[in-house]
């Protein structure tokens, strides 16, 4: 099938039920994400007021007025170490599946996240068996850096989570808050 002539734009309150809508697909009928009950519009609500909060980006595709996708980029991890390292989150309406809507919706996730300043990107990958989400990592340049078997009891299986990495751009860019990275203490010894 040729790809969809969707836009990417930034998620508004308004698209929350629409994002919803298609999370509730991925939830009840998948094991893309781990959550098992699917969260009600204000909890959507609230999950993109924070991501907003933290100046990361939410963005969603849309045809002629209708969200067929979205994607999001939150903290990798709580530790100030981690705070120039995202994660990717991204779901599309199945009855839009490889139509070019997930591509268009992480590359320009990965483009923002890039002018932001933000050095690593990484794909926490529901399912091993998830090959449309592990392809579409792979085909915007994430690589496969390791598999946790069984992590997760989903349906009654248990169910891995496949972890893909890639690089936002190079260590001379200007810190995202204007700084510079110092170089790492030597450890003694």
């Amino acid at each position: 099938m040729a790809p969809l002539p969707v836009t990417i734009r930034d998620a508004t309150e308004a698209d929350m039920a629409a994002v919803q809508a298609i999370y509730t697909f991925y939830v009840t009928r998948s094991a893309a994400s781990f959550e098992e009950e699917p969260p009600p519009v204000e909890e959507m609500v609230r999950r993109r007021a924070t991501t907003l909060a933290r100046g990361l980006p939410y963005l969603v595709a849309e045809e002629r007025g209708e969200v067929l996708g979205y994607t999001y980029a939150g903290p990798w991890r709580p530790r100030s170490a981690y705070r120039y390292t995202v994660e990717d989150s991204i779901y599309v309406a199945p009855f839009v599946c490889r139509r070019g809507i997930g591509r268009a919706l992480l590359a320009a996730l990965v483009e923002r996240c890039t002018q932001l300043g933000y050095r690593q990107m990484i794909g926490v990958i529901g399912d091993s068996a998830n090959q449309g989400s592990i392809g579409l990592h792979r085909s915007l340049g994430f690589r496969q850096e390791g598999v946790l078997r069984g992590v997760g009891l989903k349906f009654g299986r248990w169910v891995d989570v496949v972890i893909m990495h890639r690089s936002l751009g190079g260590d001379d860019r200007p810190l995202p808050d204007g700084g510079i990275a110092p170089p790492l203490p030597r450890l003694p010894g």
